[in-house]
């Protein structure tokens, strides 16, 4: 059997290739070459070409066929319309920004996300709307189409927000950071409690190899795929903070008005859950978590900690704005706690509404219950 990765060196490329192998397949990897990685065997044939057009696809491919093809990178839109040439069958890799509110939740009634989010909620409607979101839409619709009319078996996979080593851009690593600089607080949105579905890139590449080895189960099918296991961003933060045995405060501001925060949330959208439905992976395809998140956290946290990424100058200038700018929020924040800390009020101790009664034969008990 023969395979081909569309992409291949980013988080979860070495895992899905490897997994290919163990499969039994003969793989080979199709990318830019801008990137290769040392978990990948030299043995695995490299296959340069632009996947973002359909020419570039073309003349890489060639005449080359597999019997699966997947597509972790690129346009896949543009994949779904060659792929039918050169496999049987073809997984695509897409994720979130379809559903419609990930990124403008008042579009939804009652506003925000359905939690959990199943694979038939609510698509972004068009291009004025959300006009990324509408071309993620669009792709899964290409590759499911090519299913529909025999051109192959087409899979999609919804990918979370993935975390691992070897990320272009580290999502942990501004958390890293922080910890490093000694920063004594971080302003969050809500106290942190925003849940958004991570996975890690060992996780989320078993999820896609299940499909692989279950060819007519995942036929025609589209997965969310993700942790089973979810974590806060405050307990994101309280996770990497142990693992670096340091601490930090969290500082809870409003979300509108937790500007410092943004590059935490998808896109720099809002703070409300964004929480996947994963049961149909889990009864269809048979997943759980390989490793657990709390641990796969700490595995990044101390990779990204040996392996530092070369970030560009602006990373660490926006660093020093938002620091400044957290500054001027915890000045807000305890000048407010300090006037919220004087309002008199009473603290009710909580009785359940049931009858206690002390006594046999009373008509109420003590509470007057």
């Amino acid at each position: 059997m023969k395979a081909l990765v569309i992409g291949g060196t980013g988080p979860t490329g070495p895992f899905l290739i490897n997994g290919l192998i163990a499969q039994g397949y003969d793989v080979s990897m199709m990318h830019r070459g801008t990137h290769d990685s040392g978990n990948i065997p030299e043995t695995v044939p490299r296959i340069i070409g632009d996947p973002h057009f359909r020419e570039t696809l073309a003349e890489a491919l060639g005449d080359r066929r597999f019997d699966l093809i997947i597509a972790t990178y690129g346009r896949i839109r543009y994949v779904a319309e060659i792929a039918g040439e050169h496999c049987d069958r073809l997984i695509t890799i897409g994720g979130a920004p379809g559903y419609r509110g990930v990124l403008q939740p008042e579009t939804l009634f009652p506003k925000g996300l359905q939690v959990p989010l199943p694979e038939d909620a609510q698509m972004v409607p068009n291009i004025d709307e959300f006009r990324f979101g509408y071309r993620v839409r669009i792709s899964e619709e290409a590759v499911m189409e090519g299913h529909a009319v025999g051109r192959y078996s087409g899979t999609h996979f919804r990918y979370p927000v993935v975390y691992g080593p070897r990320q272009v851009t580290p999502n942990v690593w501004g958390l890293i950071q922080r910890f490093t600089d000694e920063r004594p607080y971080i302003v969050l949105p809500e106290g942190g409690l925003t849940l958004t579905t991570h996975g890690y890139s060992k996780n989320v590449a078993h999820a896609v190899l299940l499909a692989a080895q279950q060819p007519e189960t995942a036929a025609g099918q589209i997965y969310n795929c993700g942790d089973e296991r979810q974590l806060t961003l405050a307990q994101w933060i309280e996770v990497i903070g142990k693992t670096m045995d340091r601490a930090i405060e969290i500082v809870s501001v409003p979300d509108r008005y937790a500007y410092p925060a943004r590059s935490l949330m998808m896109f720099y959208g809002p703070a409300d859950h964004q929480v996947f439905d994963l049961y149909k992976v889990k009864a269809e395809l048979g997943y759980r978590d390989l490793v657990d998140p709390i641990e796969a956290l700490q595995r990044t946290v101390q990779w990204y900690q040996d392996n530092p990424p070369n970030m560009p100058a602006q990373f660490a200038a926006d660093l020093v704005e938002n620091y400044r700018v957290e500054d001027d929020i915890v000045t807000v924040y305890r000048e407010a706690s300090a006037r919220w800390a004087s309002i008199d009020h009473d603290v009710r101790d909580y009785h359940h509404s049931y009858p206690h009664p002390k006594k046999p034969g009373l008509a109420t008990d003590h509470r007057e219950r």
